[in-house]
């Protein structure tokens, strides 16, 4: 079984809107989602929806020390098993929404990469778009990767999301369908964030 996945289904049991799925992501999703991690240099990464650790493990590795490695995730139970399972991590256990204060308040000016594993219900129908306050933190340069399960992809919320992400970036690229992930699911990467529109 892999490393948090009880804990993990606990909670999408508890609250499956909000954990979105009962298991953690594959190591192939995972790599998938952080190709944009750079391989030299001091980058900022954030995660979106660290969950039990699945991508922080590989975020971690492919830093391997560099920079600022930042794992934002809501659910207060998993962040302190994530806290746990990575002692030197940073880990914010609040919304997404917080990003902005959460680098403000570390001194970081923005971020290289956002890593996010959001639930599609975590971007609001309405209101402030969660896509237009990530792409205000990313660098110029900066990059964007969301995952989704390939079964919801023409699903509302996964259109709707599309359709911002398109607004807040000027290129959007869907990823080929990663069929060894239980669901199989897919990666949007969103780069040059938008300025004004």
């Amino acid at each position: 079984m892999t490393t948090g996945t009880a804990p993990f289904l606990r909670e999408f049991l508890r609250d499956p809107v909000r954990t979105a799925s009962a298991l953690p992501s594959s190591r192939s999703l995972a790599r998938a989602v952080t190709a944009p991690v750079p391989e030299t240099g001091d980058p900022v990464v954030v995660e979106l929806g660290a969950g039990t650790g699945a991508l922080t493990d590989l975020i971690a590795e492919k830093l391997g020390g560099r920079g600022h490695q930042l794992a934002v995730e809501l659910n207060p139970r998993l962040a302190a098993l994530l806290a746990r399972r990575h002692p030197g991590l940073d880990v914010a256990a609040t919304g997404a929404a917080e990003l902005p204060r959460l680098l403000a308040e570390r001194g970081l000016a923005g971020a290289d990469v956002v890593v996010s594993g959001l639930p599609w219900a975590a971007y609001p129908a309405r209101g402030p778009q969660l896509t237009d306050v990530i792409a205000g933190t990313l660098h110029d340069g900066g990059a964007l990767t969301q995952f989704g399960y390939a079964a919801t992809r023409w699903a509302p919320p996964a259109r709707r999301l599309r359709q911002r992400l398109g607004e807040a970036f000027e290129e959007v690229v869907v990823g080929r369908t990663i069929s060894g992930n239980l669901p199989p699911a897919f990666v949007l990467t969103a780069r040059r964030p938008r300025r004004s529109h």
